[in-house]
Order: C-alpha cells, then structure tokens, then sequence
C-alpha cells in the first residue's frame, strides 16, 4: 500500500499554529514511507471562503516548506462528483429526500432540550418500510439527509486515541446537501478521501465527532475506510484553548514577528510528539523520526519561550549570507539601505550570538547603515563634562593608527590607564557616539567594522 495523506484546510482564515501542526504530521508521514502528501482546499462555504484566505494558506504552507505531491484541488471545482455519488445514494436507498423547515428544525430542537432530551432530527421524512410519508409540502427545496444505520456500533482504532466506539443510535441523518443542492463539509470529506485514495487522515481532534458519520457513509458508498489520527488540542502558554489572544494569529505571523521557519517546524514538531530527550533536530531528521505512535493524546501546552529559545540556536547555526539577506530586508522596510560597507555578514557574526529575534537583530544592527540618535538619558548619563575632554584627545590618537579591533583597543586601553579611568567609563560613552546605545558587543570590534571615516565622523558630532 502506498501512504497518501492530505491537508485539507478551510480558506475561512489564515493558516493557523494548529493547522499548521496538522499539516507538518501529514506531511511527515507521507515523505517517512516515501507516500505522496496531498493538498486540498475545502471551499463549500461560500460565504466565508476568500481567495485571499486561500493565498495565505498557500504562503503559509510555502514559507514552511511542505511542498504536496498533489493539489491543490479545490472543492468547489469538483460539484459534478459529488453531485454523482450523491444521486448514487438516493438511488441505493442510502439518502433521502427532507422537507422539514428550518422553523419545524428550529421548534423540534427547542422541545427536545425543555425535555431534557439530545437534540436530534425525528426522521420525519426518512423512508422505512411501511411508513407513509407526507404529503410533499409546494415551493419547499429539499435538503438530502444521510440514512444513518440505526443500530450497531461505529468503531475505528485511532492511531492516536486509541479504540473508539460511537453508538449508531447517537449518530443523526446528518444533511450532506443544502436545499440549494450544494453538498455539505462532511459529504465532500468523504468522496474527497474515497476517490483521492487517502489511506491515512491527521486531523485534528475536532473532527473526532465527525469521524463515524464520515465512516457509515464510505461503507454506503462501498468505499475503503482510511486510518484516522486525530491530534490533541494546542494550549497558550495560559493552559486556555490557543486563540488570537496568545499572539500570532497565523504562521505568516512568526515570520513577520523574527522566527526563522526552521525553528517555527522544529517546534511544532515537538508539539505533542517526542522522540526521546531530542530537542534540536532538522526537519529530514524529524522525517527520518516520525511516527504516530509517539504522539500524545492528550493536550499540547504552546510554550513561547521555548520557542524563542529554539530561534535563537538556529539564528546562530543559520547560513550567514541567508541571514544577511532576511537581516537586509527586514532593515528595508523600516527605511534602512543596507550598503556593501560595512559588510552586513561581519555585522551578523559580531551581533546573532546575542539575537533570538531576527526582528531584534536587524534593529540592533541598524546604527551601522544609519546613524540613530542617542536619548537623553544616555547622553547626560554618559557624554559627561569630565569624559568629554579625555574622549576628544583619544579620538586624535586614532587618527594615525591601522585601522584593526586590536590597535583601536591598544589606544582605548592606554586612555583608560592614563586617565585613571575604568575601561566602562571609556567605552559605554563611545558606544552611545557610535550606536546611540549604550550596550554593544565589544567596542574595539565594533569601531573596526564601522570604519574609520564614519567613527571619527560620528564621535566628531558630538564635540
């Protein structure tokens, strides 16, 4: 058997944490026995899908990297096959035709919860033997309700759950086509699935409810049944239902907000999987890994600072010219032209040890392309009347040295001795002329890589 599994999102939205997850398993899965991972978009609801929910999906699953084998294929393209095997199901006894309103619906419903009873659908107009319908109501399109069994057992293994068992007489007549003859979510799931040849579907555990309904209809149609893992829920970092609430309402977020992707799928990963103690691992080691055995059933507790802490390794692992680039443009749009001096990759080696943030580090980094103004504080703190003097003596000793980190710390530390000084009470001030700031990476280092021109440039403005 060759594994097939899919992605089927919603383009109600953005491409979510959760969804997300979900899409990285699937995928993992299918590329760990060497299956194809198939990308679907469940557009039926009109009214809510938009092309630009689908885009970000796409982008989304783009900047990730969980390319599909197949799709994408869109639901709302394939009517005629559902509208085929819908007319498949009334001829075979296994849909029926209801003329309920949705007024009778709405009253029904409000009886049966003052009764204390589950809400259900009375079977009005399902077809049994020897029962007289009604008579066809004028003017009223009817919807086309499953002919759910009435008695067994619907059981599945859950390749994260466990054994399931959902009682028949629990189940309703589900509607799996509106009155306007569109099919509904959980009709199209099922042809989707049954002609796709999806032989595992990762879903989340939202959809455990709808699993035997989808299960009693594919044994209607004579289909194969797939193998079902249905993934826990994501916590906050507050142990409440993940929501926008928590931050980043989609994956497109993280990138905006400074996460390298590499670090956004190392962490899903580990999102309710485990393998071992293994913390850091790239996503083919994670493919390599992967298996449903080891997911968890119960809830998964999204934690940000772990995964800020995972950014921060592959921020200092990344490819510095990659870095270089994401740092140039994410400089860019705050107005900051990244020059060929200084040279950015010098400026990323001397500053990404300290980053978690690729955000933090091109603000960090910005004082080398475009001088920022120091606050107030910082100048009357540091640019004092007693360390003015002895900075603007050192600043002509420079003038005539080789320009290296190890010859301006020479001229640093001879002020510091001659002046009685402190080697902070030399060097934060210089920082405060340089960066604007008063906390940088090692000062000789940073003058070196600035540039001679542009230190004696700077420190000059503020004599």
């Amino acid at each position: 058997m060759t594994v097939r599994t899919r992605f089927a999102p919603s383009p109600t939205g953005f491409l979510h944490i959760g969804g997300a997850r979900t899409a990285l398993f699937s995928w993992a899965f299918a590329k760990k026995h060497q299956g194809q991972f198939v990308l679907r978009v469940e557009d039926t609801d009109v009214e809510r899908s938009t092309p630009e929910a689908v885009q970000a999906i796409l982008d989304g699953m783009a900047w990730l990297g969980l390319s599909h084998d197949e799709g994408p294929f869109y639901q709302m393209q394939r009517m005629d096959r559902y509208q085929q095997h819908l007319e498949a199901l009334l001829a075979s006894g296994h849909a029926y035709h209801c003329y309920s309103s949705k007024e009778e619906l709405d009253a029904l419903r409000e009886q049966q919860m003052q009764a204390g009873v589950k809400p259900k659908y009375d079977g009005k107009w399902r077809p049994e033997a020897g029962k007289v319908l009604p008579e066809l109501p004028i003017g009223v399109q009817p919807v086309i309700r499953f002919k759910n069994p009435q008695t067994g057992v619907v059981a599945w293994d859950d390749m994260v759950k466990g054994r399931i068992e959902i009682a028949n007489t629990e189940l309703d007549d589900v509607i799996i086509a509106r009155g306007d003859g569109t099919p509904t979510y959980n009709f199209c799931v099922v042809v989707d699935d049954w002609e796709m040849g999806i032989t595992h579907v990762i879903r989340g555990d939202d959809h455990v409810n709808n699993t035997p309904r989808q299960i009693n209809m594919l044994q209607a149609l004579g289909a194969t049944v797939p193998q079902y893992a249905h993934l826990s829920m994501i916590l906050g970092d507050d142990g409440q239902k993940l929501s926008k609430r928590h931050g980043a309402v989609s994956v497109m977020q993280y990138h905006e907000d400074g996460y390298l992707k590499e670090a956004v799928l190392n962490y899903l990963a580990r999102l309710g999987w485990s393998h071992g103690d293994d913390e850091v691992f790239s996503v083919e080691q994670f493919c390599e890994w992967f298996d449903l055995d080891h997911i968890t059933p119960s809830a998964a507790q999204f934690n940000t600072e772990k995964l800020s802490w995972l950014n921060a390794h592959y921020i200092k692992a990344a490819e510095i010219s990659e870095l270089a680039a994401d740092i140039s443009a994410r400089l860019a749009t705050k107005g900051v032209v990244v020059t060929d001096a200084p040279d950015l990759t010098e400026v990323l080696a001397l500053y990404r040890e300290r980053a978690n943030n690729l955000n933090q580090l091109a603000a960090d980094v910005a004082y080398f392309y475009a001088e920022q103004a120091p606050s107030t504080a910082d100048v009357e703190k540091h640019l004092t009347a007693e360390v003015m003097p002895v900075l603007k003596n050192m600043l002509t000793q420079m003038e005539s040295i080789d320009w290296t980190a190890e010859a301006i710390h020479t001229v640093i530390a001879a002020t510091v001795k001659e002046n009685a000084l402190k080697f902070p009470k030399v060097a934060m001030p210089l920082r405060v002329m340089l960066a604007g700031v008063a906390q940088t990476p090692s000062i000789d280092q940073v003058m070196a890589i600035l540039g001679k021109e542009e230190v004696m440039r700077r420190m000059q403005s503020h004599f």
